[in-house]
């Protein structure tokens, strides 16, 4: 699949898409057991630490990343199969505040993860090449499903480096 271009997503995704291989599928694939591994590697008794006042728990950082990949993959379905409504912004960090993460255990919040992007790389892998190109309207900008696969997978190497900069 090749790379969005400047013009299929908002600008302040571009760190995220720059993180990614040209290899996308391949990306999100690995991702799916790296990621894992790296949360199932932080001992129980860590995974309630945050790195400063007010900001996330490890565990609060994985289910972010699990809500993330949820939205962005719904609004990659809504755009492939051509419903042009205008879809919604999220603030990820009352989406956080709401979800009681800290309830869960780190273990459940990877197996989640591991399904959701399983079940993920089937809608990715059906999309025939017409669905990828299309674009809509997402947080009031426009957007690809290219473009959101992409985010995917940049989303994680993003919370992959800062779990390892600031937590680990």
């Amino acid at each position: 699949m090749k790379r969005p271009q400047a013009e299929e997503f908002p600008l302040f995704y571009k760190g995220y898409v720059d993180t990614v291989s040209e290899n996308v599928l391949t990306e999100l694939e690995q991702q799916m057991e790296s990621f894992s591994a790296l949360l199932r590697s932080i001992p129980a008794e860590k995974a309630s630490f945050a790195y400063a006042e007010g900001k996330w728990t490890i565990k609060e950082l994985a289910g972010h990343v699990i809500d993330t990949e949820r939205i962005m993959a719904y609004r990659a379905l809504r755009i492939a199969r051509n419903d042009a409504t205008p879809l919604p912004g999220f603030d990820e960090n009352d989406y956080v505040a709401n979800a009681h993460f800290a309830d869960r255990s780190l273990e459940s919040l990877v197996d989640e993860f591991a399904a959701l992007r399983k079940a993920n790389m089937y809608l990715i892998r059906s999309l025939n090449a017409i669905e990828i190109d299309r674009s809509g309207i997402s947080n009031e900008k426009p957007i690809s499903v290219r473009a959101l696969i992409f985010i995917m997978a940049g989303h994680v190497n993003h919370h992959i480096r800062i779990l390892k900069e600031r937590y680990l």
